[in-house]
């Protein structure tokens, strides 16, 4: 059992989660990420690691309640316990210095960002960081994000901060006076995308994570399989990080609305056994 050490809500069904787990604290690495299982009933929940505290034995988890999973996780207070955290999984970035970078969080994209900006940082880079949302009430750590940047710029689709616009207006600005060397971007599948295509024309080679499209996250049931250039690769074991420059961006967003039918019906049948008055039920 993993002990929630502290719960912070974050807004708009954003939940932060500090998880005692020692073993994983000592070895995770920036781009990692782990599973998570609520209890013996609960379905697997890969979320990548946001922030890691060696010294206290506690990592940091963000997520959004937006399916039945995510919901029944949202329930858990501070001293409550996980029956099942799995980690660090997954290929950690490739940290060096490279000279200037840009780091794009997007809504909960944010989370995994943060660590991958701090280490550049610390690797000596130049790190611009761009983060956005729909709105402001989906932005966080806009104090964690500029502590580790040489400069923080927002977007938001409603302009209730920063500029109203996308990540990729930004981007373009930033790439309009800086000479970028490489990109890390992190987010919902279509922005990912659409970064990719804005730093393509110009050869900077930008990183995304496919961490969305996991299902178990060690291989075994091939939901992840991606198409990088040439190759087929699972998100899981061979990334989550890939150029996204090669990443068949259509191909992966079929592939993260696979399970919509079935998710929507697991929501449905937990709503029917709530006011039928017995409960949470499987």
């Amino acid at each position: 059992m993993y002990k929630i050490v502290r719960k912070e809500n974050l807004g708009s069904s954003v939940v932060q989660f500090d998880v005692e787990a020692p073993k994983i604290a000592a070895k995770a690495k920036s781009g990692q990420f782990i599973i998570v299982r609520l209890d013996e009933q609960s379905e697997r929940i890969p979320l990548t690691i946001a922030d890691y505290d060696r010294e206290a034995g506690t990592i940091t988890m963000i997520f959004q309640a937006v399916g039945f999973s995510t919901n029944a996780l949202k329930t858990l207070e501070a001293g409550d316990s996980i029956l099942d955290v799995v980690g660090p999984l997954g290929t950690a970035s490739e940290i060096e210095n490279y000279g200037t970078v840009v780091c794009i969080g997007g809504g909960v994209g944010i989370a995994p960002v943060y660590p991958i900006a701090r280490d550049l940082k610390e690797a000596g880079n130049k790190v611009i960081s761009i983060i956005g949302a729909r709105n402001e009430d989906l932005l966080f750590w806009k104090d964690k994000m500029a502590a580790i940047s040489d400069e923080l710029l927002i977007a938001t689709d409603d302009g209730s901060a920063g500029i109203k616009g996308f990540v990729t207006d930004v981007l373009k600005s930033v790439m309009d006076r800086e000479n970028v060397d490489r990109v890390w971007a992190i987010g919902p599948m279509v922005m990912m995308k659409a970064v990719a295509n804005t730093t393509r024309p110009s050869g900077v080679k930008t990183i995304v994570s496919l961490n969305p499209i996991m299902v178990d996250g060690t291989g075994m049931c091939g939901g992840c399989r991606v198409q990088i250039g040439t190759e087929t690769k699972f998100a899981c074991v061979d990334g989550p990080e890939f150029d996204g420059h090669l990443v068949d961006f259509d191909l992966a967003m079929r592939r993260s609305s696979v399970y919509k039918t079935e998710e929507l019906q697991a929501v449905e049948h937990d709503h029917q056994c709530r006011i039928g008055g017995i409960g949470k039920c499987h």
